[in-house]
């Protein structure tokens, strides 16, 4: 995992942006944030194990999925599988030691 920080690469409204291998932080202080950091990290193993570019198509779409479902963009967002695992293990700082391969379909529904 390699750390950027660059407000400019990041979207407005948001902190943080997964691209394997790399992170890229919005604000330096974010370095040093572990659950925002595990969040983060969690988001480079759901793409790893589906190879990177799958996982960005499949986030796009389960994406616009979304948007049509609850026809509002932070919704939409905060309802994307890979969103909805990464926020709720964020806290969990072994999260990723005992998390089992592809659990982000648990969060489909």
């Amino acid at each position: 995992m390699y750390l950027i920080v660059s407000k400019y690469l990041i979207p407005k409204g948001y902190r943080g942006l997964t691209a394997f291998p790399f992170v890229f932080i919005k604000y330096r202080m974010d370095i040093k944030n572990r659950v925002f950091i595990n969040h983060e990290k969690i988001h480079l193993r759901q793409q790893l194990e589906m190879l990177v570019l799958p996982f960005f198509l499949w986030y796009f779409l389960e994406y616009l999925i979304r948007l049509v479902q609850f026809r509002n963009r932070d919704l939409a967002y905060r309802n994307i599988s890979f969103e909805r695992e990464a926020y709720a293990k964020e806290s969990e700082a072994d999260y990723l030691e005992k998390r089992p391969f592809f659990r982000f379909l648990k969060y489909l529904n």
